[in-house]
């Protein structure tokens, strides 16, 4: 969680030092795509592996194919045969939204107590699906 804020303080304060020419009648369109920007590097940091509980995971890799702030999440999210797969999903301002079987979900970022599982609650970097679906890095 703390990584994920200094990240995103600096995004900012880096985004604040660049020049531009943007006129006032292009201006919103301008500061929706810096927006965008800023969104999908912070989640851009989450690329990779992340381990949950019992041998639950979420593996995160950039959608090239579909364009910045896509991503593809390969995730067992439970212990059933059937809940595994790879699912498209989407930066938002709040994380990642994506949807699989059991319906819409959103990944954000947290810390193990956020994870609401006990074998994770010492972590301080992770993402959360829902309480009870967690994954951290160590």
């Amino acid at each position: 969680m703390k990584k994920a804020l200094l990240a995103l303080i600096a995004t900012m304060l880096i985004s604040g030092c660049s020049n531009s020419n943007t006129t006032a009648s292009n201006a919103p369109a301008s500061d929706t795509a810096t927006e965008q920007n800023q969104t999908h590097q912070v989640t851009d940091q989450w690329v990779g592996r992340w381990t949950g509980v019992e041998g639950l995971f979420l593996e995160i890799s950039k959608d090239d194919f579909a364009g910045p702030g896509h991503y593809l999440l390969h995730m067992r999210y439970g212990l059933d045969a059937d809940q595994i797969g790879t699912f498209e999903g989407q930066a938002t301002a709040e994380g990642i939204s994506f949807n699989r079987g059991d319906g819409s979900q959103l990944l954000r970022a947290g810390d193990g107590e956020a994870t609401g599982m006990k074998w994770l609650l010492e972590k301080e970097d992770c993402l959360v699906v829902k309480t009870g679906e967690g994954y951290c890095r160590d």
